[in-house]
């Protein structure tokens, strides 16, 4: 009677529950990054926001450690993607800069909410099928959510060194939001860290510039965040040429011909 359960109700194992556990606790970090931003704790929504970021990069690598994907765990991070790097980054910049800018401001944060919904459903329809590009791991098709959240609040994040001035000027702001919302619903390319593969003999060097990245953090964060977010950024147009280039190079040894992006 002991291994017995009742219909509908199937016994899931612990390290099931892992994964879907760090999602929540992403989702859970976004919602409460919005209510720091209702009381203009700026610094501190910033951090919530960075700690989902963590939430959802560790999610999905640990179910695939622990063999524990689901396609309810696929849903359900889309789900907590969509609150944290979708509604409260667009909320937290509404609250700190687009007030000001009247409806027009919440319309700018409207779209780029729904951009990221958009982004992340494009990428649910896309899970199991085939790739156009046997380099099509590498790359993926817009920006992806995470660094979207990223882009959108950087401003912010200069401002905490910068000072605000123009960093906090409502129209700038509306125009990196609008540009951000752009490039997540795009189907440009941009690097994937997932397939980044480091040569055994790199690995120490490796070790050592992620504990150097986590001192730069605990030491002076929003330099190393902006810093981060730059180079993000900058790497979006290296990106394309490096697709175009495999693209090319693929059309020659096929011989086909395809001018499309998409990935």
């Amino acid at each position: 009677m002991g291994r017995r359960h009742r219909r509908g109700l199937p016994v899931l194992t612990v390290n099931r529950l892992v994964p879907n556990a760090l999602t929540l606790l992403g989702l859970c970090s976004g919602l409460t990054a919005v209510r720091l931003a209702l009381l203009e704790r700026w610094e501190l929504a910033i951090a919530a926001i960075v700690f989902a970021m963590v939430m959802d990069a560790l999610d999905g690598q640990i179910a695939r450690l622990m063999r524990a994907t689901s396609e309810f765990g696929a849903q359900l991070d889309s789900l907590s993607d969509a609150i944290s790097f979708g509604v409260a980054p667009a909320l937290i910049v509404y609250l700190w800069a687009l007030g000001d800018a009247g409806r027009i401001g919440w319309a700018l944060a409207l779209i780029f909410a729904v951009s990221c919904a958009l982004r992340l459903a494009r990428f649910n329809t896309k899970i199991g099928t085939a790739k156009a590009f046997p380099w099509s791991d590498r790359f993926f098709s817009g920006v992806p959510a995470p660094a979207g959240a990223g882009l959108a609040l950087l401003p912010m994040v200069l401002s905490f060194e910068l000072g605000e001035g123009f960093l906090s000027s409502p129209w700038f702001n509306g125009f990196v939001l609008a540009g951000v919302a752009g490039l997540m619903v795009s189907t440009i390319p941009t690097f994937s860290a997932k397939r980044f593969k480091i040569p055994r003999s790199y690995v120490g060097f490796a070790l050592i510039g992620v504990g150097a990245l986590a001192a730069f953090l605990v030491g002076t964060p929003w330099v190393t965040l902006g810093v981060l977010g730059l180079a993000y950024f900058a790497s979006i147009p290296i990106a394309i040429f490096a697709f175009r280039r495999m693209q090319d190079r693929y059309e020659a040894q096929t011989g086909t011909k395809d001018g499309s992006t998409e990935i």
